[in-house]
């Protein structure tokens, strides 16, 4: 399919930001999108770029009854060249596509929504910021748009990108967070939709994170639904714990996201020659080895904030400091190692990153 290109006219230009320092995340967007439409026993259809603008739904689009929506997460890098790149791109919309097929929606091809995403990015190259830290986030999103009432998939959909320069996810930065282990609330069933990157999963996860908020954390460390017992993940990312000479992560069995960046930590970490499990763990034994001393590092990894340290562990009303309360060596070198990736600084031996531009 040939992909249309509408430009903004000058009045529709948005005035970019000065101050690279205050982008914060998610807040601002580019001049233009990218959408394409499908229709049951149509298929895929009418892809094209236009000026960024407002939806119209119908107000009985089915997404706004029924939760039809998948969303991916991904960024475009700067680098110190003026050079543009995208890291591990196929990858989202493959998982997007695995998402889609749970909630029963069409999937896009791949390499067609690389394709479309690497000219939006590059007809709004000017939009990616310079700064060290900064970045061009990316959110691909499906949603049903049927105007129908009544609880079946849906025969409509629109699948859009939009873009927007960001700064540091979260306002520590690579400072250690704190998070709270949360043994009330639950945020996926094995069965249910944790795997998927569907709008249902982040709906459940806010009453506790804002409660967790509220009493000074950043984020809340879910455990398994069935017997509060293992840990899982943290709202926005996967977790790691470094617990002696071992680097453990929670398997994928279907109640957490199979996070990109999750992947690129388990790659990297195997080829380091360290010892890396994807095991269930108690959080009982990151207790334990938090009082022992042996929990050397605890982490959290996902594209918006790539490796986030933790320094604080509360869990039942007790804090259990990390690392000293500072970021571990591994959370660093690991960091680093990624970003450097990222931003072309140094040769990416997985094949993971893409110059654009």
């Amino acid at each position: 399919m040939e992909i249309k290109v509408r430009r903004a006219e000058p009045n529709q230009m948005k005035k970019k930001p000065t101050d690279e320092s205050k982008l914060g995340f998610g807040d601002i967007f580019t001049d233009h999108m990218f959408l394409m439409d499908y229709e049951k026993g149509k298929g895929w259809n009418n892809p094209r770029i236009e000026p960024y603008r407002a939806l119209s739904l119908d107000p009985a689009a089915m997404v706004l009854h029924y939760g039809q929506e998948v969303f991916e997460g991904l960024k475009a890098y700067r680098g110190k060249d003026g050079s543009l790149y995208l890291f591990r791109a196929r990858d989202n919309f493959v998982r997007m596509n695995r998402s889609a097929v749970r909630v029963c929606m069409p999937e896009v091809d791949p390499d067609f929504a690389v394709e479309a995403l690497k000219k939006l990015v590059l007809l709004d190259k000017d939009w990616v910021p310079r700064s060290q830290g900064t970045s061009l986030y990316i959110r691909p999103t499906m949603i049903a748009v049927e105007p129908h009432l009544g609880v079946r998939p849906a025969y409509a959909y629109l699948f859009y990108i939009i873009i927007g320069p960001v700064g540091a996810y979260y306002k520590e930065g690579l400072n250690p967070v704190k998070i709270y282990v949360e043994d009330k609330y639950i945020r996926a069933a094995l069965g249910g939709l944790g795997e998927a990157k569907t709008v249902a999963n982040y709906a459940a996860s806010l009453l506790a994170a804002e409660e967790a908020k509220e009493k000074g954390f950043t984020q809340v460390l879910w455990l398994d639904a069935r017997e509060r017992k293992f840990v899982e993940e943290v709202g926005t990312m996967n977790m790691f714990f470094v617990i002696g000479d071992e680097v453990v992560t929670a398997p994928l069995t279907g109640s957490i996201l199979p996070g990109i960046t999750r992947d690129s930590v388990i790659r990297i970490v195997k080829k380091w020659g360290m010892k890396m499990s994807e095991r269930s763990l108690c959080i009982d034994e990151v207790i334990d080895a938090a009082g022992k001393g042996t929990l050397k590092e605890a982490f959290g990894t996902g594209t918006a904030a790539v490796i986030s340290p933790v320094g604080q562990i509360t869990y039942r009303g007790n804090d259990y400091i990390v690392a000293g309360g500072k970021m571990g060596e591994l959370s660093l070198r690991l960091y680093n190692e990624i970003v450097s990736i990222q931003y072309g600084e140094k040769e990416d031996p997985f094949g993971w990153r893409e110059k654009i531009g």
